[in-house]
């Protein structure tokens, strides 16, 4: 079978599409999945360059997701792998010099975002809702963090309903609205990745249907009903860190 191809995205539908004749629900999360559902992640302002490929499997497929990533020309971090495979594992393509992270079940950063029965939702990747929930979970946040959630805000519309077309506050309220850590962190960095849509907006450079969306999620997890667990943490507020390091998550080399 022919190596990794050159164009990280055209690479990422190569390995989706050889998984599924394979059987298997792999499916893309991160920056290059928002690229493959997202044309404004294309163009400017919010084209960017890609580095590395992210996915998520299940557990269950550990494997046959590491035969097919042999397959397909990358070379597993055995050390790494052996040590993290419950949850992480890590591929290289030598020939373009870039990385590929499976997630296993859950994407660990700041938080844990819950997959494990959300990849059969969408063909590709992981659904819009979870995708933009995967970028306002950083704390830390990066122009890529922001760029990528405004890519998914402008080409998808905010619906009721779980699914693979819109993005959901039916799913964004089920993620945070039971946990005060959650909604701390989608909040505080919603809002500022609000503050540049609006920016970005009023240039012209995005259409205002970003920040609109953007603001329907935010009212919504302010106006939504919160479990006995959430106010309890409430409570605390700041006072304690509500977020984990996601430094510590990153591979050996």
């Amino acid at each position: 079978m022919p190596g990794p191809l050159q164009n990280p995205i055209e690479e990422a539908v190569r390995v989706i599409d050889a998984a599924g004749a394979a059987g298997l629900q792999l499916r893309l999360t991160g920056g290059v999945a928002i690229a493959t559902i997202s044309p404004s992640a294309l163009r400017e302002p919010l084209r960017r360059l890609y580095n590395d490929i992210d996915f998520v499997s299940r557990s269950r497929d550990q494997r046959d997701v590491e035969a097919l990533f042999a397959e397909l020309g990358y070379h597993a971090e055995h050390e790494f792998n052996a040590l993290h495979g419950e949850h992480r594992l890590f591929f290289i393509d030598r020939e373009n010099g870039r990385e590929a992270d499976v997630f296993v079940n859950q994407v660990d950063a700041c938080h844990t975002l819950e997959l494990a029965d959300r990849l059969e939702i969408a063909p590709r990747t992981i659904p819009p809702a979870d995708l933009l929930l995967s970028k306002l979970q950083v704390v830390e946040t990066t122009p890529k963090d922001y760029t990528d959630a405004i890519a998914v805000l402008c080409d998808h519309e905010v619906v009721e309903a779980d699914g693979a077309e819109g993005i959901s506050l039916e799913r964004i309220e089920e993620v945070c609205c039971s946990d005060w850590g959650w909604w701390r962190t989608v909040t505080m960095v919603g809002a500022a990745t609000l503050e540049m849509a609006d920016g970005l907006s009023g240039e012209g450079r995005i259409p205002a249907d970003a920040p609109a969306r953007l603001r329907q999620v935010l009212e919504r997890l302010e106006s939504a009903p919160k479990t006995r667990k959430w106010k309890l943490r409430a409570r605390v507020g700041d006072r304690v860190r509500w977020h984990e390091e996601p430094e510590g998550l990153e591979h050996t080399t």
